[in-house]
This record gives C-alpha cells, sequence and structure tokens, in this order.
C-alpha cells in the first residue's frame, strides 16, 4: 500500500486529468473522490483500500469488451470492481507503478463511455 502523501499526489493528478474533461465535476461518493458528467454520471471513483482489499485504485466505466482485455492481458494491474464489474466498469490499481499516458487515456474512456459524447470521432462520421 502507498502512503498518504503518495495518495494525495497521485489523487492531485488524476483530479487535473479528469476535471480538462468538459463538464466534469468531482463530488464525494460513498466516502470516496468521485468524478461526474454534467454533475449526474459517474464514470471514475478513487478507492482506497475498499472494505480491505488492501488496493489504491480508480474503479471506472469502460467501452464494450475492455474490462475483460485488460484484466485477462495484466491482471495484477486491471482487476473486474465489485458492485459495478457486471456493467463492464475496470479497476486500475495505482499502487503498482503508473503509466501517466495510459491511465490518462483510460479516463478519457472512460469519460466516453459514460457520457456517450465520443470526444474522438472516427473521421468521416457524424459526432453524436
Amino acid at each position: 500500500m502507498v502512503g498518504n502523501a503518495e495518495r494525495e499526489q497521485v489523487l492531485e493528478r488524476l483530479r487535473e486529468i479528469c476535471l480538462r474533461l468538459p463538464e466534469t465535476s468531482e463530488r464525494p461518493s460513498h466516502g470516496a473522490p468521485t468524478f461526474f458528467v454534467c454533475g449526474k454520471r459517474s464514470f471514475l471513483t478513487v478507492l482506497t483500500d475498499h472494505h480491505g482489499d488492501g488496493r489504491f485504485a480508480i474503479w471506472c466505466a469502460a467501452p464494450a469488451g475492455v474490462q475483460g482485455v485488460l484484466t485477462e492481458s495484466d491482471p495484477e494491474k486491471f482487476f473486474v470492481p465489485p458492485y459495478v464489474g457486471h456493467r463492464g466498469w475496470l479497476g486500475v490499481r495505482l499502487d503498482r507503478g503508473i503509466d501517466w499516458d495510459e491511465l490518462a487515456g483510460i479516463v478519457e474512456d472512460a469519460f466516453e463511455a459514460a457520457s456517450g459524447t465520443g470526444l474522438n470521432p472516427v473521421p468521416g462520421t457524424d459526432s453524436p
């Protein structure tokens, strides 16, 4: 488990990534920092030792199929979170070293999955 100072640094950096996205806000949900689209739909929660699981991690929305691919490819880093995993959400450990470019992409995907905005539409198609 990482120390308090390191957790706060990681949370601050995650906060910067999340709050750069349009119409995003943060408020506690179930005692954990949680990020919302338009103040309504959550797309990412930061959890520390949730019910004694020993993890410092995020749970986030994910595009269809991503949860299975990532949890199979790197089960030390990615996991199916309780409560929301059945909806395709992804757990990402933050206590196993962080690739910030990868994490920023996961955050953007989570935002898009929750908002349905399609921030990066395929060229030549209409964006929603």
